[in-house]
């Protein structure tokens, strides 16, 4: 009953998802060429909002539990397992404070609605997987950004959603050339439950009801381990850990 329940649902969802991204398209141009970095930013942070409240449609409730208080005025790398694009959007709103900024699929960066603009002009680092002569400066360009005007790097060493919840082993690369190029960084491990179950007859219908959580763990300077080695596990571990499959 609730896969029929669904359908005429997700519809409404999608419809509204599109036309938000359409809106604030323009709106995200006009701020960035005009008001700069600061206004766009602000139209990027109400982009999320509004696709949050999309979510709603489907009864998806988002809790994001964070006791620990973080310096706005440090470099973070936000690290995180990945289950959903439904990850992204509520880590940007509830972690708007630390200006987070992804690292993403070269292919993301043109042809979708406010979200291509926000990938190009928004300071993410847009990626070809297959290309490592490419993906690498990228990648290093992207964390001296990230160092020199402390903001938050975005990345799930997955490498690629989890369809089912069941974590995927950290690929740690990327992750490695973070630690090295923003060594003031203070590290934040995130452990997402349940954005899959958006996903779970695929693209369509979308799942209903669906509790998104993000529970954010203990940062960790960068600086205080000698061992990186050790600081990549236990972040792997830590988030591991705390998903129910």
């Amino acid at each position: 009953m609730q896969k029929i329940v669904s359908y005429p649902l997700s519809v409404i969802y999608y419809l509204c998802f599109f036309i938000t991204l359409v809106i604030f398209h323009p709106i995200q141009w006009f701020c960035f060429n005009v008001f700069g970095y600061q206004a766009h930013k602000k139209s990027v942070d109400a982009l999320q909002f509004c696709l949050m409240r999309c979510a709603n449609i489907l009864g998806t409730r988002f809790t994001f539990t964070n006791p620990y208080q973080i310096d706005t005025n440090q470099p973070l790398i936000i690290v995180a397992n990945h289950q959903s694009l439904h990850d992204i959007y509520p880590i940007t709103w509830y972690m708007r404070k630390h200006h987070p900024k992804f690292i993403s699929k070269i292919e993301l960066g043109k042809g979708i609605p406010s979200v291509s603009y926000n990938l190009r002009h928004g300071g993410a680092a847009l990626i070809d997987r297959k290309n490592p002569r490419q993906s690498l400066p990228a990648l290093m360009k992207f964390g001296e950004y990230i160092e020199t005007n402390k903001r938050a790097a975005v990345i799930f060493p997955e490498g690629t959603r989890s369809k089912n919840g069941v974590p995927k082993p950290f690929q740690t690369k990327g992750l490695e050339i973070l630690l090295k190029k923003i060594p003031s960084a203070t590290v934040v491990p995130i452990t997402i439950n349940n954005s899959w179950k958006m996903l779970k007859y695929g693209k369509f219908p979308m799942g209903l009801g669906t509790h998104i959580t993000f529970t954010v763990h203990k940062p960790l300077k960068v600086s205080t381990f000698v061992n990186k080695e050790e600081l990549l596990n236990s972040i792997e571990t830590i988030i591991a850990i705390n998903i129910n499959n």
